[in-house]
């Protein structure tokens, strides 16, 4: 039997550095909620079995939300960290899913995947053993800074080994749920879904994808990511 795609979409933060009056996910690009735009983009562009969102528990905007409407997608209650709100959505998704089949984590606020990498991730990863992340090479000088006041240059990194996390991250449901349970329970630090993989000792893929898979973090980000989907 083929393994099942699932896609886990953790939207319970508040978006802090965003300085807005609500959480970043449902700021509007072309006067769609951010949410919309990135549920839509996965959902639309891979056969999905089904998708599961973590939502704070305080959360007033989802209902007015286009993916409110969408029988495709389920919501939980997320947790106060990524790796809270992850665990959750899988244990929600538990009496659905094969522990072989795979679950997709992708952020909320990553709305310009492209999906030719959505299907590149999907197929390059489809026999591997672990599972993996699309990531992009780092293309900027890097430079460790020193301690002080004013931060001064203690050395140039190479950066010829170095990549930058992207989303989504593919791995098999019953080991992505059991190396997320063993992080938290031994107070391991989780950034992302590759860090608890890798935690448990299984080492993902790095696939390639597009930098312009722009997390929106500040608010100049959001006439970024305006302009690259307008070229998507």
């Amino acid at each position: 039997m083929k393994s099942q795609l699932w896609l886990v979409v953790p939207a319970a933060g508040i978006g802090q550095r965003m300085k807005a009056e609500c959480p970043k996910q449902y700021l509007k690009i072309n006067n769609r909620f951010i949410l919309d735009i990135t549920l839509s983009r996965l959902l639309d562009n891979a056969p999905f079995k089904g998708c599961m969102v973590p939502l704070n528990p305080a959360d007033h905007w989802w209902p007015d939300s286009e993916s409110a409407k969408d029988d495709r997608i389920q919501t939980c209650t997320g947790g106060k960290e990524r790796a809270d709100s992850v665990l959750s959505a899988l244990h929600a998704l538990a009496e659905q899913a094969e522990d072989s089949d795979w679950v997709l984590v992708h952020d909320a606020a990553r709305p310009c995947l492209h999906g030719h990498d959505l299907s590149n991730l999907i197929d390059t990863l489809s026999d591997h053993p672990v599972g993996g992340l699309l990531a992009a090479p780092v293309a900027d000088t890097l430079k460790l800074a020193g301690g002080g006041v004013q931060p001064e240059v203690e050395e140039t990194v190479d950066r010829s080994r170095l990549w930058r996390a992207l989303t989504p991250q593919m791995f098999r449901f019953g080991a992505l749920r059991a190396a997320l349970e063993s992080c938290l329970e031994n107070n391991q630090p989780v950034t992302d879904e590759s860090s608890a993989m890798e935690f448990s000792g299984k080492m993902p893929v790095l696939v390639e994808g597009r930098p312009d898979n722009l997390k929106i973090t500040v608010p100049s980000d959001l006439a970024l990511a305006e302009f690259i989907l307008g070229r998507l």
